[in-house]
């Protein structure tokens, strides 16, 4: 046991999008981009655009039987990704097909995800003290790159993504993979997440579970230190 009480945390497995990175649109992106009424997307319209593509759970547009079953599969196939993305692009007003294509090639671009301030630090603090680290996605492409290109792989003893392992969160059996991949076992893994419903789930199999607020990353400077912080990793 910590000083604190937490138990003894050998492994941590974070998510991804909204935890360690975030998508944060750059006005480049919508450059000549226009909804389908002409008006320039920009401003607000990009943010809530950049929303609906990286919400974890739930529906954020209207779908119809084909493009439902495609986005409730997205992160098992990337042909499913694409045509969910874009058929989310199409109802958000981007109905020009090489405009649609541009901006969903942010998407799936790593280096164009925006590390939290202090994701550098939590794996280098982790590492510092041999507890081992997963990333743990429901995602579509290969996110290696992102840390690769920043030298934060080497810090990452795997990688557990959605597409490679064919389940997604919250189906218990990827956190099993997950866990199985870093062997150790779940009482002695945090699992840490923006959502509570996905990521959450982590705790079916007895990992602990630190939720951080998956706002922009200039408003977040330290979450991922708090919660490590929580459980006696300081």
């Amino acid at each position: 046991m910590t000083a604190n009480g937490a138990r003894d945390i050998e492994a941590v497995l974070f998510d991804f999008s909204g935890t360690l990175f975030r998508l944060e649109e750059h006005p480049s992106w919508f450059d000549g981009i226009c909804g389908a009424d002409g008006t320039p997307v920009d401003g607000a319209a990009a943010a809530e655009l950049m929303r609906r593509m990286t919400a974890p759970v739930g529906e954020t547009v209207e779908f119809d039987e084909q493009t439902r079953h495609a986005w409730r599969h997205r992160d098992l196939d990337p042909a499913l990704h694409r045509r969910a993305y874009l058929h989310v692009l199409e109802q958000s007003g981007v109905t020009d097909p090489a405009q649609a294509e541009s901006v969903y090639g942010r998407v799936i671009d790593a280096d164009c995800w925006t590390p939290y301030p202090d994701t550098e630090a939590v794996l280098k603090l982790l590492a510092a003290e041999s507890i081992r680290i997963g990333i743990l996605s429901n995602i579509a492409f290969d996110i290696r790159p992102a840390f690769t290109d920043r030298n934060l792989h080497e810090y990452v003893d795997e990688f557990v993504l959605s597409f490679e392992v064919g389940q997604v969160k919250p189906n218990p059996e990827i956190f099993r993979h997950a866990v199985a991949a870093l062997g150790v076992d779940p009482s002695v893994t945090l699992m840490v997440g923006d959502s509570a419903e996905a990521d959450g789930a982590a705790r079916e199999i007895g990992c602990s579970f630190a939720l951080v607020d998956p706002v922009p990353t200039a408003e977040r400077p330290d979450a991922l230190l708090a919660a490590l912080s929580a459980f006696g990793i300081r």
